[in-house]
């Protein structure tokens, strides 16, 4: 069943001048893992705007609160470059309140515009 859903849109553009113009952003918002590609490359700002909107979009699912921490969700590649989200701390005990035990995502980047889509899943 499907216990929440969450979306958001970022501005590519707006959201890379505000990671130039607060250099410490990039380390609050995201792991190390997520700024970084597999190869080991630094992630593009399209790719970590994806990334920002998944994280906003997983609030949403879980209703907004506001003592989620940004670290405590992350977004992963999975087989075949599917994206997948962790989350442990403040989110996993927000979505175990809420009952949901598997998420969905979706992300995307064209036209200067980032996306994300997620679904909570499981049984209130």
């Amino acid at each position: 069943m499907i216990v929440g859903v969450g979306i958001d849109v970022v501005p590519v553009t707006r959201f890379a001048e505000s990671l130039v113009r607060t250099p410490g952003l990039r380390d609050r918002l995201f792991t190390e893992a997520e700024q970084t590609t597999p190869r080991g490359t630094e992630r593009s700002a399209e790719s970590l705007a994806a990334r920002f909107a998944a994280k906003e979009a997983v609030a949403k699912t879980l209703g907004a609160p506001g003592a989620l921490r940004w670290h405590d969700v992350e977004v992963t590649v999975g087989d075949h470059g599917r994206p997948h989200l962790e989350v442990r701390g403040t989110v996993a005990a927000r979505a175990a309140e809420l009952g949901i035990t598997r998420w969905h995502l979706s992300l995307s980047h064209d036209g200067g515009i980032a996306s994300a889509v997620v679904v909570g899943e499981g049984t209130p």
